[in-house]
């Protein structure tokens, strides 16, 4: 059972049997170091293991679990299984699929028989999403998202779906409100188990980017259940205004920060969907903050599983737009001049957390305005984010926001220039740059990499019904003002590679 497998329904756990079977688990390097992990990521899993172990053992499972600093801990799961198999004489091995290519393969490999049962805790049925791409030229994540509404019954009035229509993501597009009413998630005060784990974290992980204190993470689904109920009544209400606005003194806004509960088995994806499709029903929140949060679940988060498993090992290794620009030192917390990206990324290291605009338009908008490698930007953001996992993090890096799979996820690139910034948060007001100027010494990065963007693949995208008027804005610019710009975004680029502050 892996860390981000604590559940008690989990498909290998109910095809055992706790009067014959030992269940193995085990923290170790091979997995905590496969790449430079938030050290409050480690925390978080390793605490909600070992509590999740102690539960296994009071249902009477026999558990046979390894930490860390075990002395005889191999620090690789296969290297633990054999160590286990090698103590109980196990005839097979029975697992939930992993949501990692690497480690399905690294079963396969095991010189023991390993079966891998689908992991049920989907709420698209195995097999669901090949059938629906089956023939389809494109696999847009809107027509799968209003099947799953079919599916499940979520905010639909017979076969129809609620409040008329099936998306409501344009009434959550405002800017940032003044205040955010909501206090913010719940913090939980670290027990015994979670103390040792932060000691542990805390000499292993001295030199790893990102803070580990405070640490006020949920480590158990009790937690995890009082953290979801606070956002429902407090933060749901607020959400759909606020869903894609970011505030430099707020980082989660009125966002639910689940996803590390959703994607670690503490919290079951279909139950808070239907807890918010309730408080709908119930008049307690508007249809678009409805909307705009079980689209987030069973639209993209299944989509993306999908997608991942459709796409094959190959899909991180995706570069369409051929960028090969080695990822910035700003992103690992060195000094920068832009607000809003220093502020995504301080945020990021405090916290394990930034939410999915910060993500998408601001980090991730940079990286692919910037031309850099997809591979590096799929890497960090697998690196520093409590909730990031290989299903999910992936096609949202690969396909979404970096746009290296082509347009498979995407229909166009998500790119912006700083006029989007401006107006979806309030980071622009203190910025060293200025937003308003397109080029100059003052010119807001964003302005100038936009348009050099548009210019290096207007060959690409001049077919591309949603980029074709971007580009023949592009092509009536006058013939001086591109060569400033051009130039302007190449000198910016040379700059920020010889590791300038810029």
């Amino acid at each position: 059972m892996l860390g981000d497998q604590l559940t008690d329904t989990l498909s290998a756990l109910t095809e055992a049997n706790p009067a014959r079977d030992t269940v193995v688990m085990a923290e170790v390097m091979g997995e905590a170091a496969s790449v430079p992990h938030h050290p409050k990521k480690i925390a978080f899993l390793f605490s909600a293991m070992r509590k999740h172990a102690a539960r296994l053992r009071m249902q009477g499972w026999r558990v046979a679990y390894t930490k860390l600093d075990d002395p005889a801990n191999t620090q690789t799961i296969p290297g633990e299984l054999l160590r286990r198999a090698a103590e109980h004489g196990p005839t097979e091995v029975i697992a939930t699929q992993p949501g990692e290519w690497r480690l399905i393969q690294a079963l396969e490999d095991m010189p023991l028989p390993v079966h891998q049962f689908a992991d049920r805790r989907f709420i698209a049925p195995p097999g669901l999403f090949e059938t629906w791409a089956a023939g389809r030229g494109q696999l847009r994540m809107e027509y799968f998202y209003r099947d799953m509404r079919r599916l499940t019954g979520l905010l639909m009035e017979g076969e129809k779906p609620a409040g008329g229509k099936w998306n409501h993501d344009a009434d959550n597009r405002k800017p940032p409100p003044a205040i955010i009413d909501y206090p913010g998630p719940l913090h939980f005060t670290p027990d015994e188990i979670v103390t040792d784990v932060l000691s542990l974290i805390g000499s292993r992980f001295a030199e790893a980017f990102g803070d580990l204190h405070p640490f006020w993470f949920a480590t158990d689904p009790v937690q995890a259940q009082a953290h979801f109920d606070h956002w429902l009544t407090h933060g749901l209400p607020g959400f759909g205004d606020t869903q894609d606005a970011m505030l430099a003194g707020n980082g989660f806004m009125n966002h639910a920060v689940i996803g590390l509960y959703l994607n670690a088995g503490l919290l079951d994806p279909l139950a808070v969907c239907q807890a918010v499709d309730a408080e709908y029903r119930a008049g307690r929140v508007a249809i678009n903050a409805a909307e705009g949060f079980i689209r987030q679940i069973i639209g993209w988060r299944e989509y993306m599983r999908g997608i991942w498993h459709h796409e094959g090992p190959d899909y991180a290794r995706r570069n369409a737009l051929n960028h090969t620009r080695p990822l910035p030192a700003f992103f690992w917390g060195a000094p920068t001049r832009m607000a809003c990206v220093g502020a995504a990324v301080r945020q990021t290291r405090e916290q394990a957390y930034a939410h999915h605009i910060q993500r998408l338009m601001v980090t991730g908008n940079f990286a692919l305005l910037a031309g850099i490698d997809p591979f590096p930007v799929h890497e960090w953001y697998l690196s520093v984010y409590a909730d990031a996992y290989e299903w999910v993090e992936t096609p949202n890096v690969i396909g979404m926001s970096q746009f290296a799979d082509g347009g498979i996820v995407a229909s166009k690139p998500y790119v912006s220039s700083g006029a989007y910034i401006d107006r979806m948060s309030d980071y622009c007001g203190g910025c060293a740059h200025d937003v308003k100027a397109r080029t100059g010494a003052t010119a807001c990065p964003f302005n100038l990499l936009y348009w050099d963007f548009v210019a290096r693949h207007a060959d690409r995208f001049r077919t591309n019904p949603r980029m074709a008027q971007i580009v023949r804005s592009w092509d009536r610019m006058e013939k001086d003002r591109k060569a400033v710009i051009r130039a302007e975004a190449a000198a910016f680029l040379v700059r920020m590679d010889a590791g300038e502050t810029v």
